[in-house]
């Protein structure tokens, strides 16, 4: 078999936001002359994006690395770039032996030259690239922020983030909240929907917060009213990571009011008792949530609201986590996802310990989860019989494989629908059926018994 010159092998872990970094490495790389290939033993150069957010987040990095390490030929190089090595850089190195250099997530458009630096000359210790310049949207070497993924696609509009949440390593890895300029977000906007995509997924460490820094007041809705201007014929935008206290009214009415924002938000809360989320440093006014969260589903027919919450967190009494259980069971989210607390040191939090007992940890976790998994199944079985748009990603067995205005990328479910549909094409599906957290249904131009 003859190896290709030039060619990269880079593995991206870690969450969305992540992955955009990775794919503009890429881009990089691909300008450069550099091709990708899909298996690592096949590449000149091997390149671990890593994520540092939690400990079992670091782990997988680390084992990851260790694997590359190890197989690793005398002509190959591999990088460590990403979340993990910005905020541990050396620490990397000394528990992965074989590293060839360090790259942070805030210079990652300095890969091309962290690799010609590693191919011109042989370093015998790692060479450190970890500069904490802010270069958000002002140095990003003309790459399209942004992860396609057939007709779908994550489009970063801020990195970093000034939130105080005790638990969150965020700040320390990535600094301070820096929004993208608006018209080069429209223009990725628009050369994302010439390229086919139909679906657009804000994202950011807090898309509420987008244009603060700017100096714009309703960054958010600005930019959203922008994109409805620029990009009318663009299908669906969705919105991701939203802060709780700052869904404002008039961000409430643009979701109303357009056709092509989705009326779905995703909207971590963390918790449900003020007490556990004072210890977390986030907003503690449950009263707000409610309020809003009326005020959203009586403004916007057929909402859908992702939310997350944390389990076991310091101090964490057996009544704050039943407030929590009986907020789950009164607010009905369509969506929820839950996490284990994991200390992380150097955040605020480092103080409180980790004196929640794993196991009990691991109880709460699934007492919570059984909860959400009931109220999932009946917000599923209530769409029966609807008649849903659906993004068609696939085809297995018979059955195409999408997902609707409900469902997020990789963290909510799917509709399958019976015979072959276009992929990428956005299909009317009448609903026949439902699961916990996926659906069933049959093409518009079918009919089906109920």
């Amino acid at each position: 078999m003859t190896k290709t010159k030039n060619t990269f092998h880079l593995i991206s872990l870690g969450c969305s936001k992540n992955t955009v970094d990775s794919d503009s490495m890429a881009q990089l790389l691909i300008r450069d002359g550099y091709q990708p290939v899909d298996k690592a033993a096949r590449a000149d150069v091997l390149i671990v994006n890593t994520c540092g957010f939690i400990g079992p987040a670091k782990k997988e990095s680390i084992l990851t690395l260790r694997k590359l390490a190890k197989s690793k030929r005398d002509n190959q190089i591999l990088i460590a770039a990403g979340c993990l090595t910005q905020r541990y850089g050396t620490e990397v190195a000394d528990q992965v032996k074989g590293i060839d250099g360090i790259l942070g997530t805030r210079r990652w458009m300095d890969i091309v030259q962290v690799v010609r630096g590693l191919r011109k000359t042989k370093h015998p210790q790692p060479l450190y690239h970890l500069p904490e310049d802010a270069t958000v949207g002002t140095d990003e070497a003309d790459t399209v922020r942004a992860t396609i993924n057939g007709a779908s696609a994550y489009l970063k509009i801020a990195d970093g983030c000034r939130r105080p949440c005790a638990f969150c390593a965020i700040p320390l890895i990535k600094g301070t909240a820096v929004s993208r300029p608006l018209e080069t977000i429209l223009d990725e906007a628009r050369r994302l929907r010439d390229g086919g995509v139909r679906e657009l997924n804000l994202i950011a460490q807090d898309t509420t917060d987008y244009g603060h820094d700017l100096g714009l007041k309703d960054g958010l809705a600005i930019l959203l009213e922008k994109m409805s201007e620029s990009v009318p014929d663009l299908d669906w935008v969705r919105i991701m990571y939203a802060y709780p206290g700052y869904v404002t009214d008039r961000l409430i009415d643009v979701m109303a009011s357009s056709t092509q924002v989705l009326p779905y938000l995703d909207m971590p809360l963390q918790h449900a008792h003020p007490a556990t989320l004072y210890r977390m440093k986030r907003p503690s006014n449950i009263d707000w949530v409610y309020k809003t969260l009326d005020k959203m589903r009586s403004k916007i027919p057929n909402l859908n609201i992702r939310t997350t919450f944390i389990v076991g967190y310091p101090g964490e009494t057996e009544e704050e986590f039943a407030a929590l259980e009986e907020f789950v069971g009164a607010m009905k989210f369509d969506r929820a996802g839950a996490f284990q607390f994991s200390f992380e040191p150097g955040t605020t939090s480092e103080p409180l310990g980790d004196p929640i007992p794993p196991e009990v940890k691991e109880e709460r976790y699934a007492r919570l989860m059984e909860i959400q998994q009931g109220i999932s199944l009946q917000s599923n079985q209530a769409q029966v019989g609807r008649m849903l748009d659906v993004l068609v990603e696939g085809f297995d067995n018979g059955l195409s494989v999408g997902r609707s205005y409900r469902d997020a990328p990789e963290i909510d479910g799917y509709v399958f629908v019976e015979g072959k549909l276009a992929i990428g094409e956005i299909a009317p599906v009448r609903i026949s059926g439902a699961m916990a957290y996926d659906l069933t249904g049959v093409p518009a131009r079918q009919t089906i018994q109920l």
